[in-house]
């Protein structure tokens, strides 16, 4: 290769051998980007939706089954509660009623229930979040929406059971705030086959109680 010294002239340079320019270095093959790690179509960082595996989402994915129930079953006791529910409560009861703020809600039920749109959400709800997992992202119910669409006073703290209500704790309950005896008590809970009350003796209560103004 020919190139000008300091004083205009033309120089020669030789190339430098393969001794003198020393190993070469390979060149690494260009690396393909790392594949995520996780569920066609879900999450692909499984450390925080642990429970995806298990989740209703994942087998629709692959073509699966929801669970043993082919489909989502979902309970409604709207016409009950309004053919039972009287439209003026006693005043002791709408006094207690109206303190706790919930007095909006006398009348308020849904008598006609859109399966599939509560089937879509519930395959769409993640425990590990308290979120909706919707196409467009994530979505949630804020204490917001409960006071905006329901008219409810937002206010104190958020209340949850520290544990699953056994039977045992039903029993209780239904002796301590309904007065019932304790055999009843207990064998009605066991009749409903779990920690439950029945709609028609909840109602049978009140009338009861009802009755004798008590």
């Amino acid at each position: 290769m020919r190139t000008l010294g300091t004083d205009g002239r033309p120089t020669s340079r030789r190339r430098r051998t393969a001794d003198e320019v020393g190993p070469s270095v390979p060149v690494p093959p260009p690396q393909e980007p790392p594949q995520p790690v996780g569920y066609p179509g879900g999450p692909s960082d499984r450390s925080l939706l642990v429970r995806y595996e298990d989740h209703v989402a994942r087998r629709l994915w692959f073509g699966e089954e929801r669970d043993r129930k082919k489909e989502l079953k979902v309970a409604g006791y709207g016409t009950k509660l309004q053919d039972k529910v009287p439209q003026m409560l006693p005043p002791e009861m709408e006094a207690l009623v109206s303190r706790s703020g919930l007095t909006c809600l006398q009348r308020t039920s849904l008598t006609k229930i859109d399966v599939n749109l509560v089937s879509a959400f519930v395959e769409r709800w993640h425990i590990e979040t308290s979120s909706f997992h919707m196409p467009f992202g994530e979505m949630m119910i804020t204490l917001d929406d409960v006071a905006s669409l329901l008219h409810l006073p937002i206010r104190g703290l958020f209340w949850y059971p520290e544990e699953h209500v056994a039977e045992e704790m039903a029993v209780e309950l239904g002796i301590h705030y309904l007065g019932v005896e304790r055999g009843e008590m207990a064998q009605h809970v066991r009749d409903c086959r779990g920690a439950y009350y029945s709609l028609q003796w909840l109602y049978d209560r009140y009338v009861e109680y009802r009755a004798a103004s008590s």
